[in-house]
């Protein structure tokens, strides 16, 4: 596989199905592509780079909605079938408005039919990686979620062959493999209510570029490498959302934003962008997330605006300038997806 004229991003991490429960309980349960490697492929698959994923997906009814989600959005699947195969992820999402007309979310990984356990992550294995480490020359980023031996490997694969390496933890990780991990990747982005530690480990590193720390509505902190050393801490708020139905998946759209527009021509043009530029960057994927904010799902956007629209509503939210939120329509591509767990119907 060469380098082709439109970028590619190669990913492995958490590739999900969300079953989301909207805050409208006579709306029907919505099925879509989730998990933070999905959802950063996926949308950058919506933004117009090639997208490979990286993932175990057997043919189970939650694997056949993923890939075909995916898919609609132009994903491509070559490598999401690695053998061994699993079940796919399951994750419910549930959202609710508090006394405060505020809505929230929470996350479920137990049926709520019969009680059981939801089918968790399981990592792509060594012996599946020897096949695509070749296609990781077309790479322009190699993006993770979880670390893994097989995801170090192709991290390392993908960073020789002068790709980003970006590094996206949801929790705490093998301490052994995030050694491992410092020492290789030149983007770390982390929530601080979660992982505000990690940024104890990232003086050690000898290959980071730029550190990213979220925080929610008060926005975010970041500083980038001069020469040996790491810049001080330079904050942007968040861009005001227009609405708030949901916030889930926004850090999703702003890893995927940041991305978009400085690492086309991955490290090499990351690496010249500048700090200007990259702050730039990043104010760009904040104003995706904000968008994001008024819809339900980690991207139900995507299912609601057409890309010229899309491309309009970005540049007002930049500007801040108002837009027309579009009415929610029906997305006829959900589909019913049981439980694995359940007795059979």
């Amino acid at each position: 596989m060469t380098k082709s004229r439109e970028p590619s991003i190669f990913g492995t991490g958490l590739i999900a199905l969300d079953l989301v429960i909207g805050a409208d309980e006579n709306r029907p349960v919505r099925s879509w592509a989730g998990g933070t490697c999905g959802n950063v492929l996926s949308i950058m698959a919506y933004l117009g780079w090639n997208a490979f994923p990286i993932a175990r997906m057997n043919g189970d009814p939650a694997s056949q909605r993923v890939k075909a989600d995916m898919r609609r959005w132009g994903v491509h699947l070559k490598f999401a079938t690695c053998s061994p195969t699993s079940h796919t992820p399951i994750i419910i999402q549930q959202i609710k408005r508090g006394r405060d007309g505020v809505p929230r979310h929470r996350f479920s990984w137990a049926c709520p039919r019969c009680g059981e356990w939801l089918p968790g992550y399981k990592a792509v294995t060594l012996n599946a990686v020897e096949t695509i480490l070749p296609h990781l020359a077309a790479a322009s980023v190699f993006f993770m979620d979880r670390l893994s031996p097989a995801a170090l490997v192709l991290a390392e694969k993908a960073k020789q062959e002068g790709a980003l390496v970006f590094f996206e933890p949801s929790g705490k990780s093998d301490e052994k493999l995030l050694h491992e991990a410092l020492n290789l990747i030149h983007v770390l982005k982390y929530a601080d209510q979660r992982l505000g530690g990690i940024g104890d480990l990232v003086e050690e590193s000898r290959s980071l570029l730029l550190e990213i720390q979220t925080q929610g509505e008060k926005g975010l902190r970041y500083r980038h490498r001069h020469g040996n050393r790491l810049s001080g801490w330079q904050h942007s708020d968040a861009v005001q959302a227009p609405t708030l139905a949901d916030s889930c998946g926004s850090g999703d759209w702003c890893t995927a934003g940041l991305l978009s527009m400085a690492a086309k021509r991955g490290l090499s043009g990351f690496m010249a962008a500048g700090p200007t530029a990259i702050g730039e960057a990043l104010r760009y994927g904040q104003a995706l997330a904000a968008w994001n904010c008024s819809f339900e799902g980690a991207r139900g956007g995507m299912y609601a605006v057409n890309r010229k629209n899309f491309a309009h509503q970005i540049g007002a939210l930049m500007d801040g300038e108002e837009y027309a939120l579009p009415k929610p329509r029906k997305d006829r591509s959900a589909m019913t997806v049981a439980c694995p767990a359940c007795p059979a119907h």
